[in-house]
């Protein structure tokens, strides 16, 4: 089978293996989509943390269960999965608390161990979700979209609450969907005036600020002067997450989700007199993975205009390089197998 390495960074490499044998527990995955996100791309440009080389990036899969552990009641062949790529210990403190998305002895597919940039993957059944009610791209999706969700649910939005999230990327606006969805005021940030005008028709949120502009100004104008009681930074960047801390009302919570190989400081009397929550969102559980399938299932996210780019396996080596440029607009790229 094909498979496609990353061997250092900035260095992809087409090989050839063999089809993995079937274990006790797993089954085995055609895989049919990948989706390329800012996971994978960190990785290839050396900036990814908890990251070492040579490593088969691609970790939002959907693809088709070719073969199966027969004591598996759950699956059977041919039926179409999404793999939940966040493989957990079960033992340590964060398992046994249901928090498996942040378990201490994390191995993330794709980041941790080899993941689905090939054209077959063996993976745990109990890591396969049945999304035969979804197109592939949609289950392929799941991931990257449930942990919009999971930061959704971490910062516990009630209806008609002001959030802001920073951030239009793939990831971004997932949370503004679901965000929405649990009845929030959405207001979109980004340095971007296409994704911001991408957030208002297709994420449909209710107002957009650049943060190149007056963002403190333009909020209070949107808040009534109140500012967001729960900020969302979903950038990865480092300016952004330390500005993040001026955009909250008090008492209000700050969610990060993106991920930064940084240190981050903030001004402690501020912080202090808001009485601020500061929460990091990682990963997400199988009940984020759940909700997404059913809100996807519904037809209420418009996958196809999410997914701007797409290719087959074997141009994505070419493909992979122009995905990272600004000009060539990526929201969300995906491989077809």
């Amino acid at each position: 089978m094909k498979s496609i390495v990353c061997v250092q960074p900035n260095e992809l490499l087409m090989t050839d293996e063999q089809v993995p044998s079937l274990v006790e527990g797993e089954a085995l995955v055609q895989i049919k989509r990948i989706g390329i996100c800012g996971t994978d791309q960190h990785a290839y440009k050396g900036n990814q943390p908890y990251f070492t080389y040579p490593r088969v990036l691609g970790h939002e899969l959907s693809g088709i269960v070719m073969d199966i552990d027969p004591n598996v009641k759950h699956l059977k062949k041919g039926d179409q999965v999404a793999i939940i790529p966040y493989l957990h210990c079960e033992n340590c403190i964060a398992c046994k608390q249901g928090k498996t998305n942040c378990c201490e002895k994390i191995k993330v597919i794709g980041v941790h161990e080899d993941g689905g940039m090939r054209e077959v993957l063996s993976v745990p059944t109990s890591h396969l979700l049945v999304t035969n009610n979804l197109s592939l791209d949609a289950a392929a999706l799941l991931e990257p979209l449930a942990i919009g969700a999971h930061a959704v649910r971490r910062a516990e939005i009630k209806r008609g609450e002001n959030v802001l999230v920073i951030g239009a990327g793939p990831i971004g606006l997932g949370i503004m969907v679901f965000a929405r969805d649990q009845g929030a005021n959405v207001i979109a940030m980004d340095v971007n005036e296409e994704r911001l005008q991408f957030c208002k028709k297709w994420g449909e949120v209710g107002a957009t600020v650049n943060a190149l502009h007056q963002p403190i100004e333009e909020l209070l104008d949107v808040t009534d002067g109140n500012m967001p009681s729960v900020v969302i930074d979903a950038t990865g960047n480092l300016q952004s997450m330390k500005q993040s801390f001026h955009y909250i009302s008090h008492g209000g919570k700050l969610v990060y989700v993106g991920l930064v190989k940084d240190d981050i400081s903030f001004y402690d009397p501020d912080f202090h007199k808001r009485e601020t929550t500061l929460l990091g969102s990682r990963n997400a559980t199988i009940e984020d993975f759940e909700y997404v399938q059913h809100v996807l299932a519904k037809g209420e996210v418009d996958i196809p205009t999410y997914i701007t780019h797409r290719c087959s396996f074997e141009d994505m080596m070419g493909e992979f390089e122009n995905w990272l440029q600004p000009e060539s607009k990526v929201i969300k790229a995906i491989v077809e197998l």
